[in-house]
């Protein structure tokens, strides 16, 4: 799986996670979360962090399955750390993200893009 990050904003991943879950609702669409680095931090002792060390770590990274109409969901990742948050798609090249569904979250967003059908 590939990733490319298309947004940036500064607020912290818990932050940025409530606006995005707000705005994808919004517009209609229904996001699943499937990770959430923290608790996996939680289940292993002095997990190190390559940039923070372990006790000063802030880093954050959530997965949600998002669904628009088509069955198939779009991955859409959060990384955050240092009071900022960035966002990712996640696409398999042996099964292609829908474009729609990439523009349609990428607008509810607010990130304009355009759309080739």
């Amino acid at each position: 799986m590939t990733t490319s990050s298309f947004l940036t904003v500064d607020l912290p991943c818990d932050m940025a996670l409530q606006a995005t879950r707000k705005k994808l609702t919004q517009t209609g669409l229904r996001a699943l979360q499937t990770f959430d680095l923290h608790t996996v931090r939680h289940i292993q002792q002095d997990c190190p962090c390559p940039n923070h060390g372990t006790a000063d770590c802030d880093c954050q990274m959530i997965v949600l399955m998002v669904y628009g109409e088509t069955p198939e969901p779009v991955t859409l990742i959060l990384h955050g750390s240092d009071g900022q948050t960035r966002f990712s798609i996640g696409d398999d090249p042996s099964q292609q993200a829908d474009r729609k569904l990439v523009a349609s979250i990428k607008q509810a967003l607010e990130i304009k893009v355009a759309v080739s059908v």
